[in-house]
């Protein structure tokens, strides 16, 4: 009996190691076929990429899927893991200025490192930046590694009598994850994503902060994104070194729910609904819904009651790129409960815009000028101001309560409009430069000269804004491919910023402070090694 209990046991064990065989042949097999795809797709991919239809472009993620990726199995051959998951949408951009949402100032344009988890359908990226950069100011002391032209000193106050000063920071260094997973639904993407520029400026702590955290969900002809993101108004037109938000530039990131669609070839369209956000001005200061001027106490008049409603259209051809955008939304105040009554009142006004933006290849009017770009933007509104926020202090309205003699006061949405030209020059692929010039205009009420002379109030009120800004930027990994320039990882740059504002009223509203009108001239800079 003991002989043949031996003898099954022998069975047994000759059985699982036959099992573990049969498994490890099925994942070759696996494996094999894995490759297998992953060639023939290469194969079709480098055939359209090399003799693509008439009137098609270069598949967008032709370029992504050749990118080797980094594998957390070395068993499995590099090939296999890198393999596109089928249905898996490209990833949305990290942070490219030229994506149609604008997003930052800097460009992007790695992969980052990108990993399939094994076992899944799903692909995890991280991606960021290391960034230093330097400045010095040549008229008034402007203590922020990210300066605005609203917030230049004006002439003759404190600030510029003491004189200009110079600073360094690292604070911008950012870091993000990136996840896709092919369901039956399409791709779903999520993206968290901060940096360490939530503290005071001119600290030496850094403090992280959250920017982007958002989840979206569908395939490339129609997808919904929910959360925390770059706002559907955003662009930044131009290539700037600066961490600031420059002159015309949105770079609003807020809660929201959006629909995205490829409508034709080339065009895709968006809507969403975002957070609103009323903020205004009058006699006691600058308004918004979380915060109030000091020395007021209580609660803020300031009120939201729909969300913004913001609709854009993006065409892309070979270059070429236009978008149109518009937003509408309601500016509310409510004083009861407030410090601002008696008397308890509601006032409501609409706010609008609208906004449009573009992108010409020199190379359609001549091979001699290679990647060289000229772009411009221009808009018109009312009601609009926090979503420029270098140009104003959020200032999407006044209102003339708290005024002497008021009894019935008003909000009026104020009107602004600007626009922003520039060119981006090719000396080599490793060597650009970027020749940029705004321009900024909003209109005040009458009213808003009975603000107290040298108060927040009245030297808030930017009447006209300019800016010029000129830059170098270095990228020694640069490459040309094609008819364009993947800049690589590292940027090096030199850069000039000029700035001018002038206070509705002049010297009578800023005085004894200061004049009526401030300059600042900046010179800075930069070093950004990206992942």
């Amino acid at each position: 009996m003991e002989e043949l209990l031996r003898r099954l046991d022998a069975l047994q064990a000759r059985a699982t190691e036959g099992d573990k065989v049969i498994s490890a042949l099925r994942h070759r097999v696996d494996e094999l076929e894995a490759r297998d795809k992953y060639s023939k797709s290469q194969a079709t991919a480098r055939r359209e990429a090399v003799a693509p239809t008439a009137g098609q472009k270069r598949p967008a993620t032709a370029v992504a899927s050749t990118e080797p990726r980094m594998t957390a199995n070395a068993a499995i051959p590099p090939q296999a893991a890198a393999a596109a998951l089928p249905g898996l949408r490209p990833p949305e951009a990290m942070g490219s200025q030229y994506d149609g949402e604008g997003q930052d100032a800097l460009r992007s344009d790695l992969p980052g490192l990108s990993l399939r988890i094994p076992g899944s359908q799903s692909e995890v990226r991280f991606y960021g930046f290391a960034n230093v950069h330097g400045y010095h100011d040549f008229n008034g002391r402007n203590q922020s590694d990210a300066p605005t032209v609203q917030a230049i000193p004006l002439s003759g106050s404190p600030a510029d009598i003491q004189g200009g000063d110079t600073g360094l920071s690292a604070r911008f260094s950012r870091i993000g994850m990136d996840t896709r997973t092919a369901i039956a639904w399409g791709t779903l993407e999520t993206r968290v994503e901060g940096d360490f520029g939530g503290g005071t400026a001119a600290s030496p702590n850094a403090v992280f902060r959250l920017r982007q955290a958002w989840g979206e969900l569908g395939t490339e002809q129609f997808r919904v994104l929910v959360g925390w993101a770059n706002s559907l108004w955003n662009e930044g037109v131009y290539e700037t070194v600066n961490f600031s938000t420059n002159l015309n530039q949105s770079f609003v990131r807020q809660p929201q729910l959006r629909a995205t669609a490829t409508l034709a070839p080339g065009l895709t369209g968006h809507v969403s609904i975002e957070m609103p956000d009323t903020q205004y001005t009058s006699v006691a200061g600058v308004f918004t819904q979380i915060s109030t001027p000091a020395g007021f106490a209580g609660l803020s008049p300031s009120f939201a009651s729909v969300p913004d409603l913001l609709g854009r259209l993006e065409y892309r051809n070979d270059g070429l790129s236009f978008d149109l955008r518009g937003l509408l939304r309601d500016l509310t105040i409510r004083t009861a409960g407030t410090a601002a009554a008696p008397p308890a009142v509601e006032r409501n006004t609409a706010g609008w815009g609208v906004a449009g933006s573009g992108r010409f290849p020199m190379r359609w009017l001549s091979p001699a000028f290679g990647p060289d770009e000229l772009v411009g933007m221009a808009y018109y509104g009312q009601g609009i101001g926090r979503y420029f926020g270098a140009n104003t202090f959020g200032q999407d309205a006044l209102s003339n309560i708290g005024l002497p003699g008021v009894v019935d006061p008003s909000l009026d949405a104020l009107p602004t409009y600007g626009a922003s030209a520039g060119y981006r020059r090719f000396w080599t692929p490793q060597l650009r430069s970027n020749f940029v010039y705004s321009y900024a205009w909003q209109q005040y009420p009458s009213y808003a000269q009975l603000f107290v002379p040298g108060s927040a109030s009245a030297t808030s009120l930017n009447s006209t804004m300019q800016q010029g800004i000129v830059n170098l930027i270095w990228s020694p990994f640069a490459e040309l491919r094609g008819s364009t320039v993947g800049t690589g990882w590292l940027d090096v740059g030199l850069e000039y910023v000029y700035a001018h504002r002038d206070v509705y009223g002049g010297t009578a509203a800023t005085a004894p402070v200061s004049a009526g009108a401030g300059t600042a001239n900046r010179i800075l800079g930069s070093a950004t090694v990206r992942f």
